[in-house]
């Protein structure tokens, strides 16, 4: 079976919803086993956040767009 690789999970891409994918940031803690945590950038306000890799291609900007909290920091 083939390995599903995630393409929205890298620097650079732009998410339909206007979020830029910085780069995988392992200061935020993941809430799914096998994700690895990113952090985003909303292009229409500048909030920055964490989120899984997995969720990438459907998140919000929680400021703007009134998208989930982001990850937390790990402590």
């Amino acid at each position: 079976m083939a390995k599903y690789k995630n393409k929205c999970a890298k620097s650079g891409f732009i998410t339909l919803n206007n979020q830029s994918v910085i780069n995988e940031d392992s200061s935020y803690s993941s809430n799914h086993e096998s994700a690895k945590p990113w952090r985003l950038r909303c292009l229409t306000c500048g909030h920055e956040y964490g989120a899984n890799g997995c969720d990438i291609h459907i998140r919000k900007c929680p400021e703007c767009q009134g998208g989930a909290k982001g990850l937390d920091k790990a402590t």
